[in-house]
C-alpha cells in the first residue's frame, strides 16, 4: 500500500510501498478515506516536535478517519464496514497519546492503519470522512480547550487568538456556550469567516481587546508574544490558555500577572468523550468547520502551503485519490 514515512528532522515526507497492516490482539486495520494535514505535522518535519514519535521512519497523519477493514482478537463493539474515527486520546493526561495514531504508532498517510480498538468512535451516518477526520484533533482540540481548560460559560467574553483551522472552531464552540466572542488575527482575510462562526468582531492587535476586558482569552497562535499581550489583555482574575506552538519560549510580566490575579493555562489535545460530543455537534449542524480537500499526491505540497500560512480552515486527503 501507498504510504508517507518521516525519516527526520528536516526530511520531506519519503514516499514509499508497504505492506497492508494485520491487527494483533485488541486492534483492528481502519480503510484510511481521510486523513488531516495538522500544525503538529509541521513540528514533526520542521522542529522539535521530531522528539514527539515513537519512532523513525513513522507514517504521519494523526487525523484518521475510515472503515474498518479487520478485527484482531479480543474487540468486541465493532464490525467490518463500521464507519470510524481514531481519538488520539490526551485525556486523561495518564493516557499520553499512547495509541495516537502518526505519533505513538503508524497513522493516516497511508491506505490502510492499525488503530487499537480503545480509541474507535463510531462516525454519524451524516458526517463526511473528511469532517469525521478533521474532527479527531483539530476540532476536539478547540472543543477541549474552550469547554474544559477555559471552562467558557454562557454570558463570558471571551477573546480568540489565531484565526486559523483551530482558533476557527474555537470561536465556534465558544459561541455555542453563549459567550461573546472576539477574534484577533494579523490576517484580515479570516475575519468574514471568523464572524460566520459566531464572533462579534475581529481585531488585527491584541490591544484591542484589552479595552474589553474578556473573561478569557485562549491563543491558538502560541507565538510568545501573542501569550504576553494576552496575560496583559485579560481582565484581572481572568485566564489564559496556550494551545498554540509557534515559538518555544514568552517573556511574560510576572508582576503584572500576580497582581492581577491572572491564570495561566496549557491545554493539550482531547479526550474520547470530547470526539463523541463534537462528532454530536457536528452531526446536528451546529459546528461546521472550514476543510479544503486535497489530493494525496500533494500532500507534500499542501504541508508547505500550511507551513507558509496560505490555508484557510483544515486541510484533509483521501489516500486512495
Amino acid at each position: 500500500m501507498k504510504a508517507l514515512q518521516f525519516i527526520g528532522s528536516g526530511t520531506p515526507l519519503t514516499p514509499v510501498d508497504l505492506p497492508e497492516p494485520t491487527p494483533g490482539p485488541g486492534w483492528v486495520v481502519v480503510d484510511v478515506h481521510a486523513a488531516g494535514l495538522c500544525h503538529s505535522d509541521l513540528h514533526i518535519l520542521h522542529g522539535p516536535g521530531a522528539d514527539w514519535v515513537a519512532k523513525k521512519p513513522i507514517v504521519l497523519g494523526h487525523e484518521v478517519a475510515g472503515t474498518v477493514t479487520e478485527i484482531g482478537e479480543d474487540v468486541t463493539g465493532f464490525e467490518i464496514g463500521d464507519r470510524v474515527g481514531i481519538a488520539c486520546i490526551a485525556h486523561p493526561l495518564e493516557a499520553g497519546l499512547a495509541y495516537a495514531p502518526g505519533l505513538a504508532v503508524d497513522g493516516g498517510y497511508a491506505e490502510q492503519t492499525l488503530a487499537h480498538a480503545s480509541t474507535l468512535v463510531p462516525i454519524p451516518d451524516n458526517v463526511s470522512f473528511a469532517q469525521a477526520a478533521i474532527a479527531t484533533d483539530s476540532v476536539a482540540t478547540s472543543y477541549h480547550a474552550v469547554r474544559t481548560s477555559a471552562g467558557v460559560q454562557r454570558g463570558q467574553t471571551v477573546g480568540i487568538i489565531g484565526l486559523g483551522g483551530l482558533g476557527l472552531n474555537g470561536v465556534r464552540v465558544a459561541h455555542l456556550q453563549g459567550a461573546t466572542v472576539y477574534g484577533v488575527d494579523v490576517n484580515p482575510s479570516t475575519f468574514p469567516t471568523a464572524r460566520q462562526m459566531g464572533a462579534k468582531e475581529c481585531f488585527s492587535s491584541i490591544a484591542d481587546l484589552q479595552a474589553l476586558q474578556p473573561d478569557v482569552i485562549i491563543d491558538f497562535a502560541g507565538a510568545g508574544s501573542t501569550t504576553a499581550a494576552a496575560v496583559e489583555a485579560v481582565r484581572a482574575g481572568g485566564r489564559v490558555v496556550v494551545i498554540g506552538l509557534e515559538a518555544g519560549t514568552a517573556e511574560i510580566k510576572l508582576t503584572h500577572m500576580v497582581l492581577m490575579s491572572v491564570q495561566l493555562h496549557g491545554s493539550l489535545g482531547a479526550s474520547k468523550q470530547d470526539l463523541v460530543e463534537v462528532y454530536d455537534l457536528i452531526s446536528s449542524g451546529d459546528l461546521d468547520p472550514a476543510i479544503e480537500e486535497v489530493a494525496f499526491d500533494d500532500v507534500p505540497d499542501a504541508l508547505d502551503r500550511l507551513h507558509r500560512g496560505e490555508v484557510a480552515g483544515r486541510l484533509v486527503a483521501n489516500p486512495h485519490r
